[in-house]
């Protein structure tokens, strides 16, 4: 190995001026690396540096760390980077190290390389990366305590170059700052030495690794061990987009046969629409108030112009007669039950009932939507701003100063129905799981499930039973399942919970929620170390055999993908023989480790051992 290190700049006072000759060995042996360096040290280039000999500088090497040649390269005259800076610049070039000296007493010299040469060696040395060492020689007559002004301290200070200015110097550079009083053993080898070897040994690294070290006579060591590939990746589990607020607009325009709420004119008593009371207590405590009337004490905050005009909640709804009517005259689609029927007193509301609606049962958050339909069906963009402020009255969310689009966004519209899931609050269905009592909204249920729909919807005894019993699934398991259907989320608490949902799921045909329960199984699966998946007593053949069973066919690939990826895991298990010829033909193409590498490190092995038992006759 060998580091070059390249000197510029002269210790001494007054350095070397144009023209002069550049200091013999005399001079030399007193400088700063030649004192480093010790009686070791050898004028001339360096045999192996011959080529790059230039006559311009100084050259010397010796022997660090043992075996490690130092090649110094000292140019003490700064004139030559005005003379032949592309002679310069190609030693510089091959540099390891840059080491700038001056002394602290010669402040014209350090004055023309600040504002001179500087300026010119700073992009270079930050694009190659060359570490720098500035060093200060010399020492000033007033170092300690506050600057004296006295004549001869003053004359000192003002051709002295002040601490400051070299630090600043350095900082420029990117260097590391040294100052040193003297040229004696303690400075030079003590501190100028440690940093000089710390990078030194910072520069053998980087060698080390851009050329490794060849290898000598190790026999051993010219085997080299065959290489393993990566694993393949598993194949991605695809889930379709939400389709909740879709499947709620579904309820509004076609979902009257389990609407329980009328809407009417109350100016001409014209029917408006209709409407689902569950959906719309969920969403709106004024509509909770107004359709339960005195089963709640809650009152809803509107501070609308309407309210504050009117002096109450009924400017904007009320109930016909303030009574709920059971006898109402209803479409032939529509089931017996309770009915409420409410009066649209507010002639903008009256006139956007189907756009009000249809923003609450999406989810009450598409604001800017909202805008853009009533501003199109006013063509009033005032009356539109009257009536955006209303209708956040209704739904009891006033603007503040953080509602914004990326706060509306973040209020997703299945947490609309959170409210009602497992409630009471307006259930028309019961579901009895294993003794458990789970209410229920057919609504909800039709709009968001199609075996539902068809269940609640044709001439099945649930139907017209409020009480359904649920056989061959686990209560926590349909109540995460219709978990799923009011909320539009999953979330299993093990790898057999969400296998016991996906089956429940592909019982009622949810598809959706079927590829989240396959995504779940996914994650803790892959989340197992290689230690606890070899010890669980959860068996992925059986997880395999149940998704071949059940239709899900992506989480059925992904597992024998995983098994191929963990095959020195499952092939030692008892189950793994409960694997189908077909299966066990792609798991074995699949593998990892592959066979042919299993061979070839076996061979690796033997050749090893040979060559080691060899080695020891000989020894």
């Amino acid at each position: 190995w060998s580091i070059h290190i390249v000197a510029l700049g002269s210790e001494c006072p007054g350095g070397v001026g144009p023209g002069e000759e550049i200091m013999g060995q005399g001079q030399l042996q007193g400088g700063l690396l030649w004192s480093y360096l010790g009686h070791g040290a050898l004028v001339g280039p360096c045999d192996l540096e011959s080529s790059m000999h230039n006559p311009a500088f100084m050259e010397y090497s010796s022997l660090v760390f043992g075996d490690v040649t130092v090649v110094v390269r000292d140019c003490p005259s700064w004139d030559l980077l005005d003379s032949d800076w592309a002679s310069v610049r190609k030693v510089l070039e091959q540099a390891d190290i840059l080491v700038i000296k001056y002394s602290v007493t010669d402040k014209l010299a350090f004055q023309q390389v600040r504002n001179g040469y500087a300026p010119r060696l700073r992009p270079l040395l930050r694009h190659w990366g060359v570490p720098v060492i500035l060093v200060a020689v010399g020492a000033r007559l007033n170092d300690e305590g506050p600057p004296c002004t006295c004549p001869l301290c003053a004359s000192d200070w003002s051709s002295c170059v002040p601490h400051s200015e070299g630090l600043q110097l350095s900082r420029d550079l990117g260097a590391t700052y040294l100052e040193l009083p003297s040229l004696n053993h303690v400075f030079v080898g003590r501190y100028f030495g440690s940093v000089l070897e710390y990078f030194m040994i910072q520069c053998l690294k980087h060698k080390a690794k851009e050329r490794p070290e060849k290898r000598r006579g190790n026999k051993v060591n010219d085997l080299r061990p065959p290489h393993l590939e990566q694993p393949a990746r598993l194949p991605p589990i695809r889930v379709e987009e939400s389709s909740f607020s879709q499947d709620m607009q579904w309820l509004l325009e076609r979902g009257v046969q389990f609407a329980d709420v009328a809407f009417y004119a109350g100016d001409s008593g014209k029917e408006l629409g209709w409407a689902h009371a569950a959906v719309l207590c969920a969403v709106s405590p004024y509509f909770r108030q107004l359709l339960l009337g005195p089963k709640t004490r809650e009152r809803p905050q509107s501070r609308c112009v309407c309210r504050e005009r009117d002096g109450g909640p009924n400017s904007l709804l009320s109930n016909w007669d303030g009574a709920i009517i059971d006898d109402m005259p209803r479409s032939e689609a529509h089931s017996t039950g309770r009915l409420s029927r409410l009066v649209v007193k507010d002639p903008l509301l009256c006139m956007c009932l189907w756009e009000t609606l249809m923003f609450i049962y999406r989810g009450a958050w598409e604001w800017d939507h909202l805008q853009e339909a009533l501003e199109e069906k006013l063509k009033n963009t005032l009356a539109a701003a009257q009536l955006i402020e209303r209708i956040r009255s209704l739904i009891g969310k006033e603007k503040g100063p953080r509602d914004t689009p990326s706060a509306r966004a973040a209020q997703l519209g299945p947490q609309t129905l959170v409210n009602l899931f497992n409630s009471p609050l307006y259930s028309d269905v019961i579901f009895m799981v294993q003794g458990s009592v789970l209410p229920a909204h057919r609504a909800v249920l039709v709009a968001r499930c199609d075996v539902m729909a068809a269940m609640f919807s044709g001439k099945y005894a649930e139907a017209r039973s409020r009480v359904v019993p649920i056989h061959g699934v686990s209560s926590d398991t349909f109540l995460s399942f219709l978990e799923y259907l009011y909320t539009d989320s999953c979330c299993p608490a093990s790898v057999l919970q969400a296998m016991a949902v996906l089956v429940c799921a592909e019982m009622y045909q949810v598809k959706r929620l079927q590829h989240l329960c396959e995504v779940c199984v996914c994650a803790y699966l892959q989340s197992m170390p290689s230690r606890e998946l070899s010890s669980t007593g959860i068996s992925v053949i059986r997880l395999l055999r149940r998704a071949k069973c059940h239709n899900a066919e992506q989480l059925y690939i992904w597992l024998l993908h995983f098994i191929a990826n963990n095959y020195l895991i499952f092939s030692h298990k008892p189950d793994f023989l409960e694997l189908s010829e077909e299966e066990r033909e792609q798991v074995e193409r699949l593998r990892w480790p592959s066979r042919g590498y299993l061979q070839e490190l076996s061979e690796y092995q033997q050749r090893r051992r040979k060559l080691r038992k060899s080695r020891c006759i000989v020894m």
